[in-house]
């Protein structure tokens, strides 16, 4: 598997002296192109800080970060945009939409973004919303549609330009549990269908049975890094369901 995210002896300090805070502290961590790495960790551990510099939005206070290969951490800020615009899709819990845009627009603004003509930013933003079954919605204003269907179209400008990476902040946070399960879905497939590395900050526990991976941090540092075992049951290393039950039963 190819690593399209790789951190390594990384850190981050805010502000300086007795008032500085150690936010990360010496994580080391790979993704892979494909899977889905799920952040968890109570309030302040750290893992929107590990996102964010994921990201290149902000910088570490020392350290490695690659992404698909390239090292960024040397990069000035003028240089960093453009890795954003090349490789990065960001999903926010609270959408982050221009409210005087429509869907379509919304799409269509990050394609125009990364320099692609008015004509195929259209209709590169068609298949985008269409991709993520909302066809009708094209003109339609974020005010006008639901929590869930605002993700969606916060996930079709993600991917606006065929990012390799996809870094997602609580995108479940706001929604029902309906809505929850269509986005995670969405996400899974992006990764296991579409090849893309996939990371998820959550606190919410339904995002579980989608994650290939789960990374748990707490002060800055990563405490545990597991594989579940409905990953392991789809990759074949465990029984499955039926099997056990048949096993249990016979």
């Amino acid at each position: 598997m190819q690593t399209a995210i790789s951190v390594q002896n990384l850190t981050k300090i805010y502000s300086s002296g007795e008032a500085a805070v150690l936010a990360i502290d010496g994580v080391n961590l790979n993704v892979n192109s494909g899977e889905v790495v799920l952040l968890m960790g109570p309030s302040g551990s750290g893992k929107t800080t590990l996102l964010s510099i994921m990201g290149c939005i902000l910088r570490p206070t020392s350290g490695s970060v690659r992404i698909c290969n390239r090292e960024v951490t040397g990069l000035s800020e003028k240089e960093l945009p453009k890795v954003r615009l090349d490789h990065i899709g960001f999903v926010f819990q609270a959408f982050n939409l221009f409210p005087t845009l429509t869907a379509g627009e919304n799409v269509e603004l990050a394609l125009d973004l990364k320099g692609i003509s008015s004509k195929e930013s259209r209709r590169l933003a068609t298949g985008l919303i269409e991709q993520v079954g909302l066809k009708d919605k094209y003109n339609v204003f974020p005010s006008n549609l639901s929590g869930g269907q605002k993700q969606r179209v916060a996930i079709a400008r993600a991917l606006a330009g065929n990012p390799d990476i996809i870094l997602a902040d609580e995108p479940t946070a706001a929604l029902d549990s309906h809505s929850g399960l269509s986005v995670m879905k969405m996400l899974h497939n992006l990764a296991h269908k579409g090849g893309r590395a996939v990371v998820i900050v959550s606190h919410d526990n339904r995002t579980l049975e989608f994650a290939d991976r789960i990374v748990n941090i707490e002060d800055g540092k990563i405490l545990k890094e597991h594989i579940p075992s409905i990953a392991r049951m789809r990759k074949g290393t465990l029984p499955k369901r039926t099997e056990i039950a048949n096993t249990i039963v016979g």
